[in-house]
């Protein structure tokens, strides 16, 4: 009789979505778990689906990020030249089916090194109407959302490689401006917390 753990079949976009729910649930447990249904995972999946991608992220004979999506997620949805700043990169975009209204995009230099890698809002999405503190939900935003709703934002170092923040003032319902901190992961909003860390 066969024993020992059966070899892991390919990492898969589902897989690849839970990753993303793993380092979003430090922030949003309720949000998370409704997801992690709906892709129809159990949290023993979902946990081992974040060892693996650790994993490949570590070993030795791991693929360049921008071929290691690629091999995850298949073709992009799209790939056009993008400039920031004096960078020249292009900007590739898969779709997600937890996120329809988003796509995953990575930013790869013309050496082929991934610069960045979030969730922004689908070419023809309708974005959220940004006015006041009490429209900043979870999940409600992308972080270039946020900072162009609420400009000046001041970007904040996130408390890891997948996290961001930002800092701005925003009014609250009844006109009273606040100072903001908002955490993102992945791009997408986590949590504000109000006057500041």
């Amino acid at each position: 009789m066969p024993t020992g753990k059966q070899p892991a079949g390919p990492f898969t976009p589902r897989d690849f979505q839970l990753v993303l729910l793993r380092r979003m649930a430090d922030h949003n447990p309720g949000p998370v778990e409704d997801a992690r249904r709906e892709l129809g995972a159990s949290l023993a999946q979902m946990r081992e689906a974040n060892r693996r991608w650790q994993a490949m992220l570590r070993s030795p004979r791991s693929r360049s990020a921008a071929s290691r999506y690629r091999s995850v997620l298949g073709e992009p949805e799209s790939a056009a030249p993008r400039r920031i700043g004096d960078l020249e990169c292009e900007a590739r975009q898969w779709r997600l089916p937890l996120w329809p209204d988003l796509r995953f995009e990575v930013l790869v230099t013309d050496k082929g090194v991934v610069w960045n890698e979030w969730l922004v809002r689908a070419p023809g999405a309708d974005g959220p109407e940004l006015r006041i503190l009490e429209d900043l939900t979870p999940w409600s935003c992308t972080v270039d959302e946020a900072a162009r709703a609420f400009a000046p934002a001041r970007p904040l170092q996130g408390s890891a490689p997948t996290r961001w923040g930002l800092a701005f003032t925003a009014p609250d319902a009844r006109g009273q401006r606040h100072d903001v901190v908002a955490e993102f992961t992945w791009g997408l909003l986590q949590r504000t917390a109000v006057g500041g860390r």
